[in-house]
């Protein structure tokens, strides 16, 4: 058979692809040259009010908020120490010398700014400023800038790495007439439900964008350790993180804090933390006090089809594999095997749920579990619950404290 080379055989496509355009081309003309020029008719504003009105009610809802959308500039000093070569050939023609290693020698420290900036917003009158946590993390020093261009030395009054959530004090005479943010509901939101973002991307300060909450309870993605991410399709960029995601009522449901890409720019997902997760914190952080988390005691895992046909589980909760010594998930009966469906009244779908649960339960709470336990296994108080499976109730015992270590 022979063999037709790849330049003949681009050259063939090539040729094949020009002829079907101009066909088309051709054929889309003759269709059209019959039709009458004339001017279009004016849309009627039945047509287009519903948009205006869609319109205007995103520009009043930006008015709304942006005044009380803030610029957080940080900087920390690098500091290194490199060998001080002297050579006016510079280090390479070392490295080239040496087999790429430098020999031993005198060092010189040397010390590079490096400044970051990222978005917040005001809190109250007082001018607590809300942001995320790895916008101002180890940072030497703080400046916040107002929509009017004034700007405040800021400091860290409390903040919680374990959701990226931080809160700061502006520094000096704070003006008394500070635009504040409402914290909403970020439950009610609905996946689809319209939604707006406002920060400064790459630095351009009071950048509106707009879209749609295209997911909730995103957890596992890697940012936080503890996540429950509502996802969107509202364009943020590195500078929006620590900026509100708004919904059509004004209201703050989210803090945008990271997204999704493969190269450093907005590819269609990003990630805002809920605006209930973030109350829950408030009062401690805003008196600059550690959060503290209920812990079970357990280790789990994600319930696959096939482990819950194996435990006669719904396919959905949280395996237990192993249950600490001492901890309350031991003083409470749960065993190893057991498969947690229900926390506190709320159905559990997956282990990222349960521990986000499990750490915003109330010190000295005890809430009620629901547990699946296999028929092989020991138990000796069971209910039905749905059908022939068995489901065991039992209230867990008051829960251990975990203190964060942030400040």
């Amino acid at each position: 058979m022979m063999r037709v080379s790849s330049k003949v055989q681009a050259a063939g496509i090539a040729f094949g692809l020009g002829l079907f355009v101009a066909v088309g081309l051709f054929v889309s003309l003759g269709a059209n040259s019959g039709r009458e020029l004339k001017p279009s008719e004016p849309l009627s504003a039945e047509v287009t009010g519903p948009a205006e009105k869609l319109s205007q009610s995103f520009a009043a809802i930006a008015a709304h908020v942006a005044p009380a959308v803030v610029s957080v500039y940080s900087e920390k000093t690098v500091r290194f120490r490199h060998p001080d070569m002297g050579s006016p050939f510079g280090d390479d023609f070392f490295r080239q010398f040496f087999g790429g290693q430098l020999p031993p020698g005198p060092q010189r420290e040397y010390s590079i700014p490096q400044q970051s900036e990222g978005t917040g917003m005001i809190l109250d009158k007082q001018g607590h400023i809300l942001t995320n946590y790895h916008v101002v993390a180890g940072e030497d020093s703080i400046k916040v800038q107002l929509v009017n261009k004034q700007s405040f030395e800021a400091k860290i009054l409390g903040a919680d790495p374990k959701t990226d959530v931080a809160v700061l004090e502006l520094r000096g005479s704070v003006p008394s007439n500070l635009p504040t943010v409402t914290l909403g509901d970020s439950d009610a939101l609905q996946v689809g439900s319209l939604v707006m973002a406002i920060g400064s991307p790459f630095g351009l300060t009071q950048t509106v964008t707009s879209g749609i909450v295209s997911a909730k309870g995103r957890s596992n993605v890697g940012i936080a350790d503890y996540e429950d991410f509502l996802q969107t399709d509202a364009p943020i960029n590195p500078g929006n993180s620590g900026g509100p995601l708004i919904n059509m009522r004004g209201e703050v449901v989210g803090m945008n804090s990271a997204i999704e890409t493969q190269v450093g720019q907005f590819g269609g997902v990003g990630f805002a933390i809920p605006s209930n997760m973030i109350k829950a914190m408030l009062p401690s952080l805003l008196k600059g006090e550690h959060i503290q988390r209920g812990v079970l005691g357990v280790v789990i895992q994600k319930v696959t089809p096939e482990l819950a046909e194996e435990f006669h589980a719904p396919p959905r909760g949280a395996l237990v594999a192993e249950v600490r010594k001492g901890s309350p998930a031991e003083k409470a009966g749960i065993m190893p095997g057991d498969v947690i469906v229900s926390y506190d009244g709320t159905t559990i779908e997956n282990t990222g749920q349960l521990r986000n649960l499990v750490a915003t339960t109330a010190p000295a709470a005890s809430p009620w579990t629901s547990m699946a336990r296999s028929r092989s296994s020991r138990s000796p108080t069971l209910i039905s619950r749905s059908g022939s499976t068995p489901f065991r109730m039992i209230p867990c015992a008051r829960w251990w404290l975990e203190t964060s270590t942030s400040s």
